[in-house]
């Protein structure tokens, strides 16, 4: 099981060189993949939750490909319909391509009414355009030349190329917990990406996922969660406890749940908010590493790609 961190790309203290040095302390540390997440615009409902500056997912990505060797770099996630599928398609390879192979590609609708609103998308007819997108995008990656006729795409002999590194492309992650999310992940996906849940809630959804790729026609799609990392010193007992909080040994005991699944990756997101409130954004670069140290030396065996 690889383990990945989700890193923080916006709001107030956050730079460059904050991004630069989660990410690469997360690699010295041994960690396989880190994240950051995605928002063109910021409208006042997305600005409540995810205040600027926010840093564009795809030029932060190339950007850390020249500063790091081994890390895979991805999404978490982003949102499809905010952009054109062709030139997703195109700045994706190249990203797999600048990065060596390093990209994984996790991809959702997003929530916000307002930023579909801004960018001129129809928020109803999100679901429809990210199935449309994912197949023309992947469509592109393998390809030479590419037509495609859909509802919302419309293209005839476009070339395509360089395509990416990867064989036959770059993971697609599916994110989201509805049961059109699962479908999508069965359908498109190379993984279901769900967000804050443990085993338990996860095995209980599977039987969902694995209709939607049967009927696909497509094996059952591996399941890479991103939860949370908050170390406590004592327990945590509430009932709404959310898997990666508490302490050393419970959140061991998440981890250990998730592996007895067979997941190959979980995402730790140490900014997903907690009982005593989340890390202010100018101090979570010390925060998070600090966090990530702990979990290096006392639950997760990086190397062996395996816990302690």
């Amino acid at each position: 099981m690889k383990i990945g961190i989700n890193v923080l790309n916006y709001g107030e203290g956050t730079t460059p060189e904050s991004i630069e040095t989660w990410v690469r302390g997360a690699e010295e540390l041994g960690y396989h993949l880190a994240m950051i997440s995605d928002h063109v615009t910021l409208p006042p409902e997305v600005a409540g939750a995810f205040p600027p500056p926010f840093y564009d997912p795809f030029t932060t990505l190339a950007w850390l490909a020249g500063r790091t060797s081994t890390i895979e770099l991805g999404t978490t996630v982003v949102v499809l319909p905010y952009r054109h599928p062709l030139q997703t398609a195109r700045v994706t390879a190249n990203l797999d391509r600048f990065s060596g192979g390093r990209l994984v590609f996790g991809v959702g609708l997003g929530w916000s009414r307002q930023e579909y609103a801004a960018l001129g998308v129809d928020y109803a007819s999100r679901g429809r355009i990210t199935d449309e997108y994912l197949a023309c995008i992947k469509e592109h990656w393998t390809q030479p030349v590419v037509s495609f006729q859909g509802e919302y795409v419309a293209c005839t002999d476009i070339t395509t190329g360089p395509g990416p590194v990867r064989d036959p492309h770059p993971p697609v992650w599916v994110g989201g917990l509805s049961d059109a999310a699962l479908r999508r992940a069965g359908r498109f996906g190379d993984a279901w990406h769900p967000y804050t849940l443990g085993a338990d809630a996860i095995r209980a959804r599977l039987p969902v996922l694995e209709a939607a790729a049967e009927a696909a026609g497509r094996p059952t799609p591996a399941v890479t969660p991103r939860i949370a990392l908050h170390l406590t010193e004592r327990p945590v007992v509430a009932e709404s406890r959310l898997p990666g909080h508490g302490t050393v040994d419970q959140v061991r005991a998440d981890l250990e749940a998730l592996a007895e699944l067979g997941v190959p990756y979980v995402v730790l997101d140490t900014y997903l908010s907690s009982y005593a409130g989340p890390v202010p954004p100018e101090e979570s670069p010390r925060h998070d590493l600090a966090q990530l140290e702990t979990a290096a030396e006392r639950i997760l065996d990086l190397p062996g790609e395996t816990l302690r």
